[in-house]
């Protein structure tokens, strides 16, 4: 067969070397970081002495971290050199670039900020003002690569924060361990999205006495539902729940149900509350990209583009490709919107009206 031994070419390349390997086409060479760690870690078995195991552990931790170190390193000087060479060329550029910068970062560990240069080829290719969104996106992985590599001397809770944005998770474990929260948690919006065979939703919560926001994030593969499969919009929990040690704390795991979700009427907040809300949180983590909106007596409206106006006359423009079933749906009247409040507008995920309900959108 011409596709050895009848491999696709699909997967010869998630795995082209094993193949040649046993033709005996594949050189001798170094092993790749991530081989050699692994290797190492592997000679620590389950069944070490606990002594042994967090030794191990502490010896991974510190491999992975200078592997880190070096993969932000280098990005800087990638971010460096683009701002050096000019934004121009960035409009003829093949997307190669950005991906093969992602793919760098990967390679380095360093995932969340790969997912955040991924989209970046996408820019150049949008709209007149792209020069201006480039540059304002750079600036903000600039700021990153900085903190991260001055993260030493950052409160605890920027440092949490920077350190996942880079890529770092803090296990379950360690959430739930944490101070709890309990309040009947509203389920104002769920967001699912999926890319590159996986997928992730998005729980959006409010605290009905504290007004806290809360975040639940979920992921999987699209053949499997992902947990909790019944916290729906419209309804409320009474749970607590344990927070991660983000600034500002936001993402959130189910700890506790103290019963089991009921029909609920949303809470909701003026446009100048939410936007003050907003701008403290982005004091503490300035590539916060989303925050939960929920805004009470809103009406659609059209004035160079499509807006929510409350009461005040405050109004937020709508981020949304289909407004139509929103303005069937308030039909002049004012009613509680729910979505996720971005730098692009607020992308709506669910709306209350009093007489016809709760709709939710895709």
């Amino acid at each position: 067969m011409s596709e050895r031994a009848g491999i696709p070419r699909e997967s010869r390349e998630h795995a082209p070397a094993l193949p040649l390997w046993s033709d005996g086409e594949v050189p001798e060479a170094p092993a790749a970081p991530w081989a050699s760690a692994w290797r190492e870690g592997s000679a620590d078995s389950a069944d070490s002495p606990p002594e042994k195991q967090r030794e191990a552990r502490a010896r991974t931790a510190e491999r992975r971290a200078r592997l880190v170190d070096a993969g932000v390193a280098e990005f800087g000087r990638w971010l460096r050199d683009q701002v050096a060479h000019g934004l121009a060329s960035a409009e003829r550029a093949p997307r190669s670039l950005w991906d093969e910068a992602s793919r760098r970062l990967v390679d380095a560990q360093a995932k969340a900020l790969a997912d955040r240069v991924r989209p970046l080829a996408a820019v150049p290719r949008r709209g007149e003002h792209w020069p201006s969104r480039l540059l304002e996106e750079y600036g903000l992985l600039h700021l990153l690569v900085r903190a991260y590599q001055r993260q030493d001397s950052l409160p605890a809770g920027l440092r949490a924060t920077v350190r996942t944005r880079v890529g770092f998770t803090t296990s379950r474990e360690e959430v739930l361990a944490a101070p709890r929260v309990r309040d009947a948690w509203y389920v104002s919006g769920v967001h699912e999205s999926e890319q590159d065979g996986l997928q992730t939703r998005r729980t959006w919560l409010r605290g009905l006495s504290g007004r806290r926001p809360a975040l639940l994030l979920a992921y999987g593969v699209p053949s499997r539902p992902l947990d909790p499969p019944d916290l729906r919009p419209g309804t409320a929990v009474d749970a607590s729940l344990a927070f991660y040690p983000d600034a500002p704390p936001l993402r959130a795991a189910v700890a506790e149900r103290h019963a089991p979700p009921e029909p609920a009427e949303p809470p909701g907040t003026t446009v100048m509350e939410l936007l003050d809300e907003y701008a403290a949180a982005v004091s503490h983590d300035p590539w916060l990209d989303r925050w939960p909106a929920d805004l009470s007596s809103v009406r659609p409206a059209r004035s160079g583009g499509l807006h929510l106006v409350d009461p005040s006359g405050d109004a937020l423009p709508l981020d949304t490709h289909d407004p139509w079933r929103l303005l069937a749906v308030s039909g002049g009247a004012p009613l509680t919107v729910s979505g996720e409040w971005t730098p692009s507008g607020l992308r709506p995920l669910s709306a209350w009206h009093p007489t016809e309900g709760l709709v939710t959108f895709p």
